[in-house]
C-alpha cells in the first residue's frame, strides 16, 4: 500500500469461512510505501443446525412478461398519501388534469381488484386521491392486456388491488395516519372575506377484519378519510378600454370526507374451483365555501362580492361475483364473473351576491 501516513494501525481482514486476523502495525515516516507480506487466514468449519432463506422482492418490483407490480406495502414513504399519490411515482405514470396516463396515452381501464369502478371515474380519476394507500396491497400495470381485460383499456390496464389478510381463524387490523401540513400564504385576501386555509389536516382511521376456516374466508375493510384544503385561490387584475380596474380574488377552502367499505367471502371447495362474492361501497362528501370579491383600483370600493356554498356528495356501489376454474395443465385457468356498478351524485348550492346597495 503506498500513500499511508505514519502512525500506529490496527489491522484486521476478515472474510466469511475464516478466522479474522488481527495485528497492531506501526508506519514510519522514511518510506511512502508499505509492505505487509503475505496473510494467511486460517479456514473457520462450523456445524450448522439449518439454513433458512428468506427473500423479498427488490424495492417492491415485480416484474413479468406481460405486467408490472409495485408492492406498496414495501414503500413505507408513499403509505400516508393517497393511491392517485401513490401512482404519481410509479414508472410511466403521469397524471394530467385529473386523468391517470400511462405513457402518455389516457385511453386506459383502471380496475379495481380487476374490477371496473366508479370510483376511478369515467375519463377522470380524481377520486383516487381520496382513497388512502395504506389500504393498498399492490398495483399491477398491463401494458399490454389480454382479451379477458375489457376493450376499452387498448392503451394498458392499471389494476389496484386491496390488502386481503390470508391468515387462519380470526384477524384484525386497525390503523391510524394523521398529519398537519401547512400551505405559505402567497398574498393577503382582500378585504372583508373570510379566512384561507392554511393548514391542511388529515385524519385516516382504518379498519380490516378476516375469518379464514377450512374452505370459507370472510373478510370486511373499511377505511375514512378526512382533509381540508386550499381547493383554489387566486388573483387577478381587469383592465377596461375605458379605464376601469377590476381587483378580484377566487377563493375556496374545501373539506373532504371519504368513506369506503369492502366486504365479501372465498369459497374454495378444493385446489381448482374458487368462489368469491364482493359487494364495495364508497361515500365521498365534498364542501365548498368560496368567496369572490371585485374590488376598485384602490380598494376603497367593494363592488361586489359572490360568496357560494356547494356540498356535494358521491356515492358508488359495486358488487361481484367470480368464479375461477383451475385446470390440471399450469396456467390454464377457465373464468366466469358478475359485475355491477352504480353511482349517483348530489350536488346543492347556495349563492349570495352582496353589492353595495342591496343583497
Amino acid at each position: 500500500m503506498k500513500d499511508v501516513n505514519p502512525g500506529n494501525y490496527h489491522l484486521q481482514v476478515s472474510i466469511v469461512g475464516y478466522m479474522p486476523f488481527q495485528r497492531e502495525i506501526t508506519v514510519g515516516s522514511l518510506s511512502t510505501f508499505i509492505n505487509l507480506g503475505i496473510i494467511e487466514l486460517t479456514e473457520d468449519a462450523q456445524n450448522l443446525q439449518n439454513v433458512t432463506v428468506q427473500g423479498t422482492s427488490n424495492d417492491g418490483l415485480s416484474s413479468k412478461l406481460d405486467k408490472k407490480t409495485f408492492d406498496l406495502s414495501k414503500n413505507t414513504s408513499q403509505l400516508g398519501g393517497s393511491v392517485l399519490q401513490a401512482m404519481q411515482n410509479l414508472p410511466g405514470i403521469s397524471i394530467q388534469d385529473g386523468q391517470v396516463q400511462l405513457r402518455g396515452n389516457d385511453k386506459i381501464a383502471v380496475l379495481i381488484d380487476g374490477k371496473q369502478n366508479a370510483i376511478t371515474g369515467f375519463g377522470s380519476q380524481t377520486g383516487l386521491d381520496n382513497i388512502p394507500a395504506s389500504a393498498i396491497e399492490r398495483i399491477e400495470i398491463i401494458n399490454n392486456p389480454s382479451s379477458k381485460y375489457d376493450a376499452n383499456g387498448n392503451a394498458g390496464i392499471i389494476n389496484i388491488i386491496y390488502k386481503k389478510n390470508k391468515q387462519e381463524g380470526f384477524n384484525g387490523k386497525v390503523g391510524l395516519t394523521t398529519g398537519l401540513g401547512a400551505i405559505w400564504l402567497r398574498k393577503e385576501n382582500l378585504p372583508g372575506i373570510s379566512p384561507q386555509y392554511q393548514s391542511t389536516p388529515k385524519i385516516n382511521p382504518s379498519l380490516s377484519l378476516n375469518y379464514r376456516k377450512d374452505k370459507l374466508n370472510t373478510f370486511v375493510q373499511a377505511d375514512y378519510l378526512y382533509t381540508q384544503t386550499l381547493n383554489k385561490n387566486e388573483f387577478s387584475q381587469r383592465i377596461y378600454t375605458d379605464g376601469t380596474i377590476l381587483n378580484q380574488q377566487v377563493k375556496r377552502n374545501r373539506t373532504t370526507t371519504f368513506t369506503t367499505v369492502k366486504s365479501g367471502f372465498d369459497y374454495n371447495p378444493n385446489d381448482h374451483n374458487s368462489f368469491t362474492i364482493s359487494g364495495f361501497l364508497n361515500r365521498e362528501k365534498i364542501g365548498d365555501l368560496g368567496d369572490i370579491p371585485y374590488f376598485n383600483s384602490d380598494y376603497s370600493v367593494r363592488n361586489r362580492l359572490w360568496q357560494f356554498v356547494e356540498d356535494e356528495v358521491k356515492y358508488t356501489a359495486t358488487g361481484s361475483a367470480n368464479y375461477q376454474h383451475k385446470f390440471v395443465q399450469p396456467g390454464h385457468t377457465l373464468s366466469a364473473g358478475f359485475n355491477y356498478t352504480w353511482h349517483r351524485e348530489d350536488e346543492k348550492y347556495f349563492f349570495k351576491n352582496i353589492m353595495p346597495t342591496f343583497t
